[in-house]
């Protein structure tokens, strides 16, 4: 057994490296990813991914889970750098809809597995977890997927518990552009499904586009006065050097009464990891207080 998982290893490196033609079984069991929910979900079963896509950017906004030491950064979502991806010789690509125009081209270097998450009108969770699962299934990692599906479940219900023992402020969550503007997550979000599960109310209940809804005229956060305001970093420079001396920030209801906190970065579109993320900075700022801006 051993032995033959080191061969396995050797014959993927060398394929690689352009050594010696790439045999069927050399890359069995690794995956690319374009995608950052399916990327951060692979990592989280510990599937060996050996390259992703913007990773400079994966680290400053979505963190955790870690990428492994070595894995090639395939440039742009969009635009990736095909000639990486060919040379990291994935057995599985790890896509999304949203990047369906490069299947025919990702298709020539390996298959291709798209799956969607996120959809206007429909709660993201259940697909996160039907991501989990198959991503499991493909890579012989099914009990590693089951307890991710578990655990996820029993932290956020397990933080929900602890937040009932106070009345909780509706909430606002939100990311802003710039000094006067920001976008705001609805219930179909990641972030939607995530406050539910804490017990808490979402203060945006009107239309979102997937998701969300931007550019939002800062004054808006003001419709709700009992409501609180979460922020998810970063904040814009410009955003964070003018809002404190901005007579309308100064003087929305939240801002007044201090329930505004700032929140660690997470991945908006993200999958189980970023829920349990957002649901543990959440249930912190809640208990033990963070700071805010202004």
């Amino acid at each position: 057994m051993t032995q033959s998982l080191v061969s396995r290893r050797g014959l993927i490196a060398l394929a690689a490296a352009g050594l010696i033609s790439r045999p069927a079984r050399a890359v069995e069991f690794s995956a690319a990813a374009i995608d950052w929910a399916m990327l951060e979900t692979a990592l989280a079963l510990d599937i060996r991914v050996v390259a992703g896509a913007e990773l400079l950017l994966y680290r400053k906004f979505v963190s955790e889970p870690d990428l492994p030491s070595g894995i090639a950064d395939l440039g742009l979502r969009g635009s990736i750098n095909f000639e990486v991806l060919r040379h990291t010789a994935p057995s599985l690509i790890l896509s999304s809809p949203w990047y369906t125009r490069l299947e025919p081209n990702l298709s020539r270097i390996a298959p291709v597995l798209s799956m969607r998450i996120h959809e206007r009108g429909r709660d993201p969770y259940g697909a996160a977890e039907a991501v989990a699962s198959e991503l499991g299934r493909r890579f012989g990692r099914e009990a590693a997927a089951e307890a991710l599906i578990g655990s996820t479940r029993d932290e956020l219900a397990a933080t929900a518990g602890r937040l009932a023992a106070a009345q909780q402020p509706p909430l606002f969550v939100i990311s802003i552009g710039d000094p006067r503007h920001f976008r705001v997550f609805g219930a179909d979000s990641m972030v939607g499904t995530v406050l539910k599960r804490l017990g808490l109310a979402n203060a945006w209940a009107r239309q979102t586009s997937y998701s969300a809804q931007a550019p939002i005229d800062i004054v808006t956060l003001a419709d709700n006065p009992d409501a609180a305001i979460a922020i998810l970093a970063p904040v814009p420079d410009d955003a964070r050097r003018i809002l404190p001396e901005s007579a309308i920030w100064r003087n929305l209801p939240a801002v007044r009464a201090g329930r505004v906190m700032l929140l660690d970065p997470v991945n908006h579109f993200g999958g189980l990891p970023a829920a349990r993320r957002l649901g543990r900075l959440i249930g912190l700022a809640l208990t033990t207080g963070a700071p805010g801006i202004g």
